[in-house]
């Protein structure tokens, strides 16, 4: 039998955004567990929520103090239980995030890595001597800007962080640090977590030497400094591949546990699947896809990519498919919302677990917050912020979106929120959100959607035409990724077919099944 997570649908909460329940304009646990049965409605299957351990705050739970406390922010340890039992007992997995690569600089850990350089927690991070002029010992960068390196005074050398200051990175060359890092993995299973989403996975091995990196040809001044060289010695290091296997060993300890782990963005199908290791020496179940994050919107480079990466997928993993997230433009924003809408189509019947980012379904696009609201230390210090994709969820039409009751909320909430939200759009038989709960419904009871094999096949210009096929149940998805209509010719037994869904939700006004379908302009089809 296959594990629950390869039919999956998992939904993405950023938590800060949610739901707030107590009133202080930020989202919580209690806020989660009051809009569970509206994930039931949805029909998703797992709820991946953004971090929520202990933490300072200086990257919004990416920087960990305390791995096995949730940040009062959100709410408490017995909360937290309150939702795994409501959530399964609703049928929903629930999928916390890992930050394994750093802790908070107020970590216990690094407070007696930093007391002096006798403290046996030293070397569970990395420290370097100032360079010849007591500047940092290397030219690498931080993702948020300036050096990665933080020289410690009371200690007289510099310690590493790839992302802000109070973020240093552990060093998984003690083993040590892998023992106690998997011990804070235990600790959720035990709890009965269903999995993790694993930050940043492939950047836990630096080089041991701490060579400069190499010039990016592509940057030029005036560009932020964070990409002005290439990341070739700071991450992705000889042994990443064991440690991540020795990681994953944690979660198969567990029976129907998933590992889902944050790689660098590649559309490079050998990649992307060499995280998922080999049958006898697995790695993590599911290394996330970004690809569709970084293709151009043609049916060609679509279609290109797919049939390599379906190929390439080990029979021991399985492909999954990723369109939106935390860090990203919302999809409605990117593509605009008629394509956006095909893209829907095309997330949720390729072969694969398609995981969605939290407003997707009402086809929410990038919110308004102006640069002196911004709380995204990326956006601060290098202007390219984060936050325009974390505005906070609307629930319905009112001041507060049905987020909050305050008046302040931790971010603006968009200014489409009367006519983007749940409330609305459930009346509404042609809004986003009917067509996802419409889409899903087709994945639950297809099971070429779920289980079936891929294959795709020639079609006209900017359409992209595959099947999908277990035992007797077919389904045909054409997709037009152009602005003009396009005929397209089908496979010889889908005249006996009708069209299921349509991009366009007009249900009453479907295209046609013969021997042809007409598309319209960005309409995705599925036809079984």
């Amino acid at each position: 039998m296959s594990p629950w997570w390869q039919s999956a649908v998992v939904y993405q909460i950023y938590p800060r955004s949610l739901k707030d329940a107590d009133g202080d304009g930020v989202g919580d646990l209690r806020g989660i567990i009051e809009k569970l049965d509206y994930f039931t409605w949805l029909g998703v299957n797992a709820l991946w929520i953004s971090p929520i351990m202990r933490s300072p705050m200086v990257d919004f739970g990416y920087d960990v103090s305390d791995y096995q406390a949730i940040d009062p922010l959100f709410g408490t340890l017995a909360d937290f239980d309150t939702l795994l039992a409501e959530a399964h007992a609703r049928g929903l997995k629930i999928i916390l995030d890992l930050v394994p690569n750093h802790t908070s600089d107020q970590h216990a850990w690094f407070q007696e890595a930093r007391a002096s350089r006798e403290n046996p927690k030293r070397d569970w991070y990395i420290w370097r001597e100032p360079a010849a002029d007591g500047g940092p010992p290397n030219n690498w960068k931080s993702y948020f800007g300036g050096p990665a390196w933080t020289l410690d005074a009371a200690t007289g050398q510099y310690y590493l962080h790839n992302f802000a200051a109070g973020q240093p990175e552990l060093n998984y060359r003690n083993p040590a640090v892998r023992e106690a890092m998997f011990d804070q993995i235990s600790f959720w299973l035990d709890r009965g977590v269903d999995g993790f989403r694993i930050d940043v996975i492939d950047r836990m091995m630096k080089h041991p030497d701490f060579p400069d990196n190499p010039p990016d040809p592509n940057w030029k001044p005036g560009d932020a400094d964070a990409w002005q060289f290439r990341r070739v010695y700071s991450e992705n290091q000889d042994g990443i591949h064991e440690l991540i296997a020795d990681m994953g060993a944690v979660f198969r300890a567990y029976s129907d546990r998933v590992s889902i782990g944050e790689i660098a963005y590649s559309s490079d199908p050998a990649f992307i699947t060499r995280f998922a290791g080999t049958p006898d020496k697995p790695q993590i179940d599911l290394p996330f896809n970004f690809a569709p994050l970084m293709l151009p919107w043609n049916a060609s480079a679509f279609r290109g990519f797919v049939d390599a990466y379906d190929a390439a997928v080990p029979a021991h993993s399985f492909p999954n498919y990723v369109l939106g997230n935390h860090d990203q433009q919302r999809l409605a924003s990117r593509l605009g919302t008629a394509q956006a809408r095909c893209a829907a189509v095309m997330l949720f019947t390729l072969r694969g677990v398609p995981f969605m980012y939290q407003g997707e379904e009402l086809g929410l696009t990038d919110g308004e917050v102006a640069p002196e609201q911004y709380r995204d230390p990326q956006g601060i210090n290098m202007g390219n912020s984060r936050d325009f994709c974390r505005t906070p969820f609307h629930w319905d039409g009112s001041p507060g979106a049905g987020f909050t009751t305050s008046d302040a909320p931790w971010l603006p909430i968009a200014s489409n929120a009367p006519e983007l939200n749940v409330e609305t759009e459930k009346g509404d038989a042609y809004s986003v959100l009917r067509l996802y709960r419409l889409l899903l419904t087709l994945r639950r009871v297809i099971p070429a959607l779920t289980t079936g094999t891929y294959r795709s096949y020639d079609a006209p210009d900017d359409v992209f035409l595959y099947e999908r096929e277990a035992g007797e149940s077919r389904v045909v998805v054409a997709l037009n990724f152009g602005a003009e209509p396009r005929t397209v010719l089908l496979p010889p037994y889908s005249a006996r077919l009708h069209v299921l869904a349509s991009s366009y939700s007009d249900q009453d006004a479907l295209p046609a099944v013969g021997e042809t379908i007409a598309l319209r302009p960005f309409e995705g089809v599925v036809i079984g």
